[in-house]
């Protein structure tokens, strides 16, 4: 039996129980948490996890019930962000020393990173799309055509040259080890060009249809579709959608990776275990049932931890990462951390560190050592085991990873 480990935190509506105990919350995303906590829709609380910071309009490690309304800018516009792991039947002693041809060979898999002003050169995007994708594509165009026939300001950009790509940012490709030194893929994407498209259309959607109320809102950002509304349904089939593409976009990025080491003569035959496969979002919305009341679940970086349900929280670059098992906390709205979040913005991590800090924080791990991603270093990001510390009574850990291999766009 776990000890509570939450902190409530009074408002003139509903309450917060905010995961914070150990780790640093900035002020700024305890305000944005109480801007959030006054809509006047919330079902209960707001739930605040340990990696909660400031985001657009809403918290970044927030958990947001609501009942007959959805705040698109809680969603966000990386629809469907979140991770998925696979173990393999591969050790440790068996991977090679330099494990340089290992990040080649991934990096040639899966196009990664974002050049050419996202145009028809862009190196994150299928110069030549494979024939996988295109049937998977298939499958989700139906869909779209349902969303584009409607919102055509949405059809401006690339759909299935995105499909099984990685991104940039935040977004990665691991190879790691775990306790047992049994060799795991994980990888961290979401819904590309596309799901960005359909965010930001309808969170401007949102706030031209409030244009006459948007000014007694706490944050513009927080403008919100009633359920009933005339965007409402198309919202959330929207959401719906992208949702499904992040899932399968990150499936095929899988099994693109597998096949790259399956190829590879340094590294020995091998298979995947199935039950260990894990595919979770950490950005989207849905409906659930919570205290005998049917709501919609805005997760905006956090991750649902049903009891029972296997979930990923990893850390930052050269830090640990954390297969876990939901607790089923019901007063987390059963959910769990997305990760460690963030301690310092892009910006200023930018100024704060040099490349050598970044090569000594990565030491031991194969990537990139370049100045372009000094915003992903490690002391960017909280302390990934204050993070599970404070949320022990949300999951268990069931697997300890260590990254070996990673690959940044």
């Amino acid at each position: 039996m776990t000890t509570k480990t939450y902190r409530e935190i009074s408002t003139d509506h509903v309450p917060i129980k905010a995961w914070i105990d150990g780790v640093y919350a900035e002020d700024n995303a305890i305000k944005q948490l109480r801007n959030t906590a006054q809509m006047p829709f919330i079902f209960r609380w707001v739930a605040a996890m340990p990696d909660v910071h400031v985001g657009i309009g809403a918290t970044v490690g927030s958990v947001i019930p609501t009942k007959g309304a959805i705040i698109p800018a809680a969603v966000g516009v990386d629809i469907g962000c979140g991770m998925i792991a696979q173990r393999t039947s591969m050790r440790a002693d068996q991977l090679p020393d330099d494990l340089l041809g290992v990040r080649v060979a991934i990096e040639a898999a899966v196009p990664h990173g974002w050049t050419d002003r996202g145009g028809r050169n862009d190196k994150g995007s299928w110069q030549d799309v494979p024939d996988g994708v295109r049937a998977a594509w298939a499958e989700l165009d139906r869909g779209y055509r349902n969303i584009v026939d409607k919102h055509r300001a949405i059809d401006r950009g690339k759909t299935m040259g995105h499909l099984g790509t990685l991104g940039s940012g935040n977004h990665f490709i691991e190879i790691c080890l775990d306790e047992n030194d049994e060799v795991w893929v994980m990888l961290h994407s979401g819904s590309r060009g596309v799901g960005n498209r359909i965010g930001r259309y309808f969170i401007e959607r949102a706030q031209k249809d409030m244009r006459t109320h948007i000014r007694n809102l706490p944050d513009k950002d927080l403008a919100y579709f009633e359920e009933g509304a005339e965007h409402f349904d198309d919202y959330v089939a929207a959401v719906d959608w992208a949702q499904e593409f992040a899932r399968i976009n990150r499936e095929i990025m899988m099994q693109n990776v597998l096949a790259a080491l399956a190829a590879r003569p340094d590294l020995p035959d091998f298979t995947v275990d199935r039950q260990t496969a894990v595919n979770c979002h950490h950005n989207y919305v849905q409906k659930e049932t919570h205290y005998d009341t049917e709501v919609f679940v805005t997760r905006k970086g956090a991750v649902s931890a049903q009891r029972g349900q296997l979930g990923i929280i990893p850390g930052s670059m050269g830090a640990r990462s954390y297969i876990v098992r939901g607790r089923g906390n019901s007063e987390s709205f059963c959910s769990c951390s997305h990760g460690a979040g963030r301690v310092h913005s892009r910006s200023k991590a930018k100024k704060l560190f040099t490349l050598d800090d970044h090569i000594k924080a990565t030491e031991g791990v194969e990537c990139r050592k370049d100045e372009g991603v000094i915003d992903e270093i490690p002391m960017a990001y909280k302390d990934i085991d204050r993070v599970m510390a404070a949320q022990a009574d949300l999951v268990e850990v069931v697997h300890t990873l260590r990254q070996v291999v990673c690959v940044k766009g």
